[in-house]
């Protein structure tokens, strides 16, 4: 019998707990020395004189890791059994059993210090409540979980350099096979392979993925996916099963390891989540390792086109696909005074907002401009940009046409070649069937009128198609092909018939941004970046809410009232300052009522019937004291409406108004409110009327 001074009476009036716990249900399986050993400890408990009763062996935790305390219920038992002081010792293999974290390790330590319960492994029994004991302890628990790192770095290290060389069996996509020496190849089938190259060829042609399901629904075509035991099942494509065959490299003849990584989510060494990284980011990339589908220079153009093609497309800074909105260069244009994106604001009319700031600090909007003049400019400059292209459109849309016309038959004439081949197969199985064997012959006959069935049905479609390619493309007489060619010339003609989608995405075949800066109230600075990095800088006017946020207000004001008071009309003035590069406020021309208002304004009256100046006698119009007092008009009529001057209207021949006393004390009493020692005036009947 076994003795230790640490065991006393009263640890042996409690229970004896035996902890056993396998990392993985691989190593319950395979490690079943280790499974022996752990429930040996019984043997050890008896040895130190536990009663065959007041042994219990908890054994919940098999198959679970030591890293956490979620999910082993077994842990957790062991945990309350000891904090109701059931428990004298618990025994464990080694301390890995119990715990590979050192922040579940030490509160057991606690624990069982605080309520007297002893720990006892295959070297020894330790006292958690004593300094040595704890301290003993506490050097296993961190030995335990610095091996797990050990452990964890030295298998993925030689993965990792395994990786590196490129002989890591990885899984590979559908379209892929590796033979039996590791070697791999295209899949062997046919319509695999043409199915594969069609999803690539799609994507180039339409730059959208939903848009290439779309074109894959439209045909009735299906692409390739694997089962669990790697069997090739055809299935309808969706955006997601699209997205992930154009994001792998693996389809462009590239070995990666390292797509993704583990980002911890919470406190809890569980807490992790599986997340994506860029393509630049990951840890093995070897070019030319595989039988490529797709070029790589075309793979990485796939990439950024569907980082573009990104919703959220403010916050990710990408270009976005062309949406059907007002405003053409959503997307493309930048902010010239901070160099942030700007984004599309819909109101009463379209505008393009700098909002970054606003977002993130709190602060005003940068600067906000109307969309159409700057769009008006960029569509005339694309304009001039591509009228010395000429373009075959008849032979290019043609040559379009037929190249993705021609997929499409492929395709279906490779899968009526697979249907054909089952039904023969089907066929073959059915006739080598022993006919008493009714069971199995009925199943494998129903097979076979399956696979005719669906053989019929593959080739109706195929010939439905070639009949309508055929009532498609008619041929074209000389003239007509003629006039295709001229397409590409007549495209500020046709423009307005286009959709905006379409517009959009003609302008950004040329265009990469457009800086925007408003310089002046009434004036945007347009910077115009093409592809290939030339530029095209201009200054186009914009409309203002009011005459005195023009720019050039006091040149045009001074030369309106100049040859006004030669009695020059008001039509033929506008006429020559519209050519002379001046504008009135809402129009990028000079308006005969912009001429007209200054005019009046400054009581230059042509005629008699633009003007009938109010004068009675002893009373001043609100006009009148306005410039007496050397306030606006305006000032007075807003203190009227405000209720901070009382009084009413006058009744007079045809119209009411204001009238005020023309004396000394109202222009004083006016002074004074201006200047604010009084926060009313009241002008009663009574006062008007004296």
């Amino acid at each position: 019998m076994l003795k230790s001074e640490l065991i006393t009476n009263q640890h042996l009036a409690r229970k004896a707990i035996i902890y056993v716990r396998q990392s993985s249900p691989h190593q319950v399986l395979s490690n079943q020395e280790s499974l022996e050993l752990q429930y040996a400890l019984k043997h050890r408990a008896l040895e130190f004189g536990w009663p065959q009763d007041h042994i219990t062996t908890i054994d919940k935790d098999l198959g679970l890791t030591g890293t956490t305390t979620e999910h082993r219920e077994g842990f957790k038992e062991l945990l309350t059994q000891v904090a109701l002081e059931r428990v004298g010792i618990i025994f464990s293999y080694d301390v890995t059993r119990l715990s590979r974290n050192c922040s579940d390790w030490y509160p057991l330590l606690d624990i069982c210090g605080y309520k007297n319960c002893l720990i006892g492994d295959r070297d020894g029994i330790y006292d958690p409540g004593t300094m040595n004991g704890r301290l003993l302890l506490g050097l296993k628990g961190q030995l335990a979980e610095v091996e797990l790192s050990t452990i964890r770095s030295r298998l993925t290290a030689g993965l990792l350099n395994k990786a590196k060389r490129g002989e890591l069996a990885l899984q590979l996509p559908a379209g892929l096979v590796r033979d039996e020496h590791g070697i791999v190849h295209k899949d062997p089938n046919i319509e695999v392979q043409s199915a594969i190259e069609l999803v690539f060829k799609t994507f180039l042609k339409v730059s959208s993925a939903s848009k290439t399901v779309v074109f894959f629904k439209d045909n009735d075509l299906k692409i390739p996916r694997y089962d669990r035991w790697k069997e090739v099942l055809w299935r309808k494509p969706t955006t997601a099963s699209v997205i992930s065959i154009l994001k792998n490299p693996a389809y462009a003849g590239a070995f990666a390891y390292g797509r993704t990584q583990m980002v911890r989510t919470g406190p809890s060494v569980r807490d992790k989540m599986q997340k994506k990284v860029d393509l630049e980011h990951y840890k093995v990339l070897l070019h030319d390792k595989f039988p490529a589908y797709v070029t790589w220079e075309n793979f990485e153009k796939i990439q950024i086109l569907l980082k573009e093609n990104y919703a959220e497309y403010n916050r990710n800074k990408t270009r976005g696909i062309p949406r059907p909105g007002a405003a053409l260069l959503h997307g493309i244009v930048y902010c010239g005074e901070c160099g942030h994106k700007m984004v599309v604001q819909y109101k009463s009319s379209s505008r393009y907002l700098c909002n970054y700031h606003r977002q993130q600090y709190r602060e005003p909007v940068c600067q906000f401009i109307p969309s159409d003049p700057v769009d008006e400019f960029v569509t005339k400059a694309f304009f001039q940009a591509l009228s010395p292209i000429e373009l075959d459109a008849y032979a290019e849309t043609l040559r379009h046409q037929n190249e993705a016309n021609s997929e499409v038959m492929k395709s279906n004439a490779l899968e009526v070649e697979r249907l054909r081949y089952q039904a023969k197969l089907a066929e073959r199985q059915f006739s080598r069937v022993d006919p008493d064997n009714r069971l199995v012959a009925s199943t494998l006959e129903d097979r076979w009128e399956n696979a005719l069935h669906d053989l019929k049905v593959a080739e109706e479609i195929l010939e439905q198609k070639k009949l309508l390619i055929r009532s498609s493309l008619p041929p074209l007489e000389e003239k007509v092909k003629s006039a295709f060619v001229e397409l590409g010339k007549k495209l500020p003609e046709i423009w307005n018939q286009l959709s905006r989608v379409h517009k959009k995405s003609f302008l950004r075949c040329l265009i990469e941004k457009v800086v925007i800066h408003r310089s002046t109230r009434d004036c945007v600075k347009v910077r115009i970046v093409w592809q290939g990095g030339e530029t095209t800088t201009s200054s186009i006017p914009i409309t203002v809410g009011s005459f005195a946020e023009l720019s050039t207000k006091k040149e045009l004001e001074h030369l309106i009232l100049e040859r006004a008071k030669t009695q020059e009309a008001d039509d033929d003035i506008a006429q020559d300052l519209t050519r002379l590069g001046y504008r009135s406020p809402m129009s990028l021309t000079v308006l005969p009522s912009t001429v007209r208002i200054i005019r009046l304004k400054h009581g230059i009256i042509h005629t008699r019937s633009q003007s009938h100046p109010i004068k009675v006698e002893v009373f001043l119009t609100v006009t009148q004291l306005a410039k007496k007092v050397e306030v606006t008009a305006h000032w007075i009529y807003d203190r009227l409406h405000k209720g901070d001057i009382e009084t009413h209207k006058v009744p007079l021949p045809n119209r009411l108004t204001y009238l005020f006393p023309d004396t000394e004390k109202t222009i004083k009493m006016f002074q004074d409110f201006k200047n604010g020692h009084f926060k009313n005036l009241c002008f009663s009947e009574e006062y008007q009327d004296a």
